[in-house]
């Protein structure tokens, strides 16, 4: 497997699977699959140095929830890597969701993520890559205007 990233310092950290990582929370990183529960790691989400979510299959979008959750409402601004079937077409979808490291053996993959970065100049929704949304942009310009 290749590591992906967009952090300037990618975590050389083991993430422990979240059934052992509950026998030590201590630990800063922390594997979850699909079904396992977010919200749990509310307390800890200050002392977590990697979070890895699992995608089994490529139509399975529970860790792009799971991501969401932990980058919005829990505050989360450590490292957050997709693992699993990870594909490059889902790399613009999965920044958006606040990924920022990704294990994939896919050719070219590198480049793919390089493109996902710019590959949409305006976005509509909200999401956790922080970027202004279209109708935030157009408010902007129009008092500008003014």
């Amino acid at each position: 497997m290749v590591l992906f990233t967009e952090a300037a310092t990618p975590s050389i950290l083991i993430a422990l699977p979240y059934a052992d990582w509950r026998q030590r929370p201590q630990w800063p990183a922390v594997a979850l699959a699909n079904t396992d529960p977010v919200e749990e790691l509310a307390p800890y989400v200050g002392e977590l140095r990697l979070i890895a979510l699992h995608f089994p299959k490529f139509s399975d979008g529970r860790a792009y929830s799971q991501a969401r959750l932990l980058r919005g409402r829990l505050g989360y601004e450590g490292e957050l890597r997709a693992t699993g079937n990870v594909l490059q077409d889902q790399l613009p979808f999965m920044l958006r969701c606040g990924f920022d490291s990704f294990e994939s053996e896919q050719k070219g993959f590198g480049e793919a993520l390089a493109k996902a970065r710019t590959l949409f100049s305006v976005v509509y929704q909200p999401a956790e890559d922080g970027r202004a949304t279209a109708a935030l942009l157009r408010r902007t310009q129009d008092r500008a205007a003014l």
